[in-house]
């Protein structure tokens, strides 16, 4: 197939660049991953669903995917949780490793390929210390080990600092043995009650970086496609993590480094930390997940994207007209009164809706810009309306090739379109055909009062019966999942 080209952003270049693949035809992404400490809220979701996006956008382009994304499962914060807690701390980071699993199932996030652990490649962490102490960019101090910052000139170079920028700006964690304030732990000593593990120096455990340096280059190799992550990570982890898989390797770690914006609630990023969040939990429970992918991907992934109660009943009104697209064009499909002919008129919709659909494909080829790809879905919300109502004769291939553009970008690369009714697969929609059809009948025979009675009660449900030329159509108005009919 013709591929057409990607544009990508670039962190480290500051500017879009056209994406070139390591390989021809598969693209290595590794993707920081949470420290599973406490409960999976909005914040994670965003960059999940991004890059669910970004893989099912490359795949329908031809190329293939090999996703990595760790989990932290050793860290200062789960120690100190465990410890509140009185358990060890890798049954703490196993609970939250499963509700963050579930948790992404149910936004219909794809899964990684791999989800390799801290504590399972423990063997290979120590393995780049190693390397990192005899190229000479790595020293020991009792047991602990640090990276040197000073050897390692090109230092800052991701978060566009000087190093002496840096150490005005930041606050290093205060260690009496490293040998500059701005050299990071690689290997930290064992301390009473926390989990460790022997090594050259002694027991201990790894400091933060490390781990997506020793995960991504054993399996993604050096300068893989994608390295990707919330912008809070670029100083001081993808800066870290650069020095180390640099110094040790000799090579260039990822050719493109992409950063999601923040999740704000109430101007502050949500955070496990700051106590500030809405789990995922929650929110899968009172919304369907093609409405919070809708919202998360209105926004495009570079900028911030703010979250309040009541936000996502407010972008409910645009979601449902997207969906009451689908469900009308569904419904008109099998419609007795649609012809298979195509005329000179229907010719130049067909001509719209392609445009529309290469509208979408540029959209998101152009630095994944799903909102622009939303707002090109709308687009051909409003053709396709314009063409049913507006036509004495509806052709079935001008519906279906609209249908075929909600299924291919709607569902299977966006996911904010509810694919039951695409499939028409739920009991509710065919439920609902045949209350519409006992309706008509009741209105041929004048029984308008109970015919009435019927659209009144759907009302009450949700449902908007509309009366056209072409029958009775039904749309749900807003987003109850309670309701019953």
């Amino acid at each position: 197939m013709e591929r057409t080209t990607i544009r990508v952003y670039n962190t480290m270049t500051r500017q879009k660049e056209e994406f070139v693949p390591r390989n021809d035809n598969r693209v290595g992404i590794y993707v920081c991953g949470v420290t599973p400490y406490s409960h999976t809220h909005l914040g994670h979701a965003r960059p999940n669903v991004i890059w669910d996006v970004i893989k099912k956008f490359l795949r329908s382009q031809g190329y293939e995917t090999f996703h990595v994304q760790n989990f932290t499962d050793v860290d200062d914060k789960i120690i100190a949780r465990a410890n509140e807690e009185g358990i060890p701390a890798l049954e703490l980071s196993r609970r939250f490793i499963q509700e963050y699993l579930d948790s992404m199932d149910a936004l219909g996030v794809e899964r990684a390929d791999l989800y390799p652990k801290v504590s399972e490649h423990i063997s290979d962490i120590i393995a780049m210390v190693e390397q990192l102490i005899a190229n000479g960019h790595a020293y020991e101090v009792d047991g602990n080990v640090f990276f040197s910052v000073s050897s390692f000139p090109e230092y800052g170079k991701l978060s566009n600092q000087k190093r002496d920028e840096l150490l005005e700006g930041t606050r290093f964690e205060v260690d009496p043995s490293k040998r500059d304030a701005a050299d990071f732990a690689l290997w930290k000593k064992a301390k009473p009650g926390e989990p460790a593990w022997d090594s050259p120096w002694g027991p201990g455990r790894p400091g933060w970086h490390i781990e997506c340096s020793a995960m991504s280059h054993k399996y993604l190799g050096c300068e893989f496609d994608f390295h990707g992550g919330g912008s809070d990570l670029v100083f001081p982890h993808h800066e870290n993590e650069i020095a180390q898989s640099e110094a040790a390797t000799g090579e260039t770690s990822a050719r493109y480094w992409v950063h999601n914006g923040m999740l704000n609630l109430q101007d502050t990023k949500m955070s496990k930390s700051l106590g500030n969040f809405v789990t995922v939990q929650d929110l899968t429970k009172r919304y369907p997940k093609e409405l919070i992918r809708f919202y998360l991907l209105s926004t495009h992934y570079r900028s911030e994207l703010e979250y309040y109660e009541g936000k996502l009943d407010e972008m409910a009104r645009g979601w449902n007209r997207l969906n009451e697209a689908v469900v009308n064009l569904q419904s008109l499909i099998g419609a007795p009164s649609v012809t298979c002919e195509v005329s000179a008129e229907d010719e130049k919709v067909l001509g719209r809706i392609n445009e529309i659909e290469e509208s979408i494909v540029e959209a998101l080829a152009d630095d994944f810009n799903t909102a622009q790809a939303i707002g090109h879905l709308f687009d051909l919300t409003r053709e396709i309306n314009s063409y049913s109502s507006g036509s004495e004769k509806i052709s079935r291939p001008v519906l279906e090739r609209a249908m075929t553009v909600f299924q291919e970008y709607g569902i299977n690369v966006l996911g904010i379109v509810r694919e039951r009714e695409v499939q028409g697969e739920s009991l509710v929609e065919p439920l609902l055909d045949l209350i519409l059809e006992v309706r008509q009948e009741l209105r041929m025979k004048k029984e308008f009062s109970l015919a009435d009675k019927l659209r009144d009660r759907l009302g009450e449900l949700g449902i908007v019966v509309e009366d056209t030329p072409h029958g009775a159509r039904w749309k749900l108005e807003g987003v109850n999942r309670d309701a019953h009919i």
